[in-house]
């Protein structure tokens, strides 16, 4: 029975438990504007362009945002969900977070915020807060940790908290890349992908987005991560070293990044004999841009432009059956003593 309040006051909500699932992000629509919005705001983020803004602000606003909106607009068009009218990262994040509400019960409210663009993870914490949530579980959905990704999530998350009276308590869900049911889940998914084919590949790629390796010199652990998620995939399959190799993609400007680049390699593996290719994202919970657009359609269009005969992407862990349960058992991990 609900406690008798005093005449006048507010009413009080029965105490929740609040899970946000935070991701990157998404433009709003394809158009000029709406990409430059979401380019400005991802490419202002000192966690991923480590550069002086004095220097790196009038390069961007002046130079890069007057062309990069629509070449990026374009590979947009390519993959966006036009019967849901966007993006296929956000449609799917939501049905992750609709699922994963479904798991975890009545007591705990689901929510998604993006780091850059909506819905942002200021209206997500400001959603669990009006449903009663006093303590709030940040859950940056990257397996590997990098300052780029986990490390700005959680920063805007804490950004957000500074500018409330009443803060939630706060958990951060830390990364997962060598959790026993998240490797076992990626193998199970990558093996299941592969027997669903027409043909067997040479090779496997794991393609994870990279990063300048000036950010590996000074301290990030994503390298080491990524590298030993493959490994122990590998390991968990049985597969020989060869079968499944690792490279990164998505690189930016002239800085040397984290190689083998995905891209070269693709290009390269016809000349060695290798004409039939499958590739993974690992790095990647959800299926987006880098995903859809970068390797399943661009990255088959290179190699077979190499002299590539079959190619296939195998789509990431989503909503997937296996992929809602791997994401609740990290999840429930983290919020023992909660719930």
């Amino acid at each position: 029975m609900a406690p008798e309040l005093p005449p006048g006051h507010p009413p009080i909500r029965t105490p929740k438990v609040g899970v946000l699932l935070l991701n990157l992000g998404t433009p709003d629509a394809t158009d000029y504007w709406s990409m430059r919005r979401f380019l400005s705001e991802f490419l202002s983020d000192r966690r991923v362009i480590e550069v002086n803004p004095l220097f790196w602000q009038p390069l961007l606003q002046g130079v890069i945002l007057s062309v990069r909106p629509q070449k990026s607009g374009a590979n947009y068009k390519r993959i966006w969900d036009n019967e849901a009218g966007d993006s296929p990262l956000r449609v799917i994040s939501r049905r992750q977070a609709s699922k994963l509400q479904e798991r975890l019960g009545s007591n705990v409210v689901v929510e998604i915020g993006m780091r850059y663009g909506n819905p942002s993870t200021e209206a997500g914490i400001k959603a669990l807060q009006d449903a009663g949530c006093q303590k709030i579980l940040l859950a940056p959905l990257y397996p590997q940790y990098s300052a780029t990704t986990v490390g700005t999530a959680n920063d805007k998350a804490f950004d957000v908290l500074k500018t409330l009276r009443w803060q939630p308590a706060i958990r951060t869900l830390p990364p997962y890349f060598d959790t026993p049911t998240y490797v076992e889940t990626l193998a199970q998914s990558i093996a299941e992908g592969v027997a669903k084919l027409d043909f067997t590949p040479d090779v496997i790629l794991t393609s994870y987005h990279g990063m300048p390796i000036e950010y590996l010199e000074n301290g990030d652990p994503y390298h080491c991560q990524c590298l030993k998620t493959t490994r122990l995939v590998r390991e968990y399959l049985g597969w020989p070293a060869d079968k499944l190799k690792v490279t990164f993609q998505s690189r930016f400007g002239t800085a040397q990044w984290l190689q083998p680049y995905t891209d070269t390699t693709l290009e390269a593996l016809p000349a060695e004999g290798k004409k039939r290719v499958a590739v993974v994202a690992p790095a990647f919970s959800v299926d987006c841009i880098e995903t859809l657009e970068e390797i399943a359609i661009t990255g088959e269009e290179q190699f077979m432009h190499a002299g590539g005969e079959r190619y296939a992407y195998i789509p990431c862990l989503n909503d997937s059956e296996p992929g809602m349960a791997m994401l609740e058992t990290v999840i429930r991990k983290e919020l023992a003593g909660w719930i």
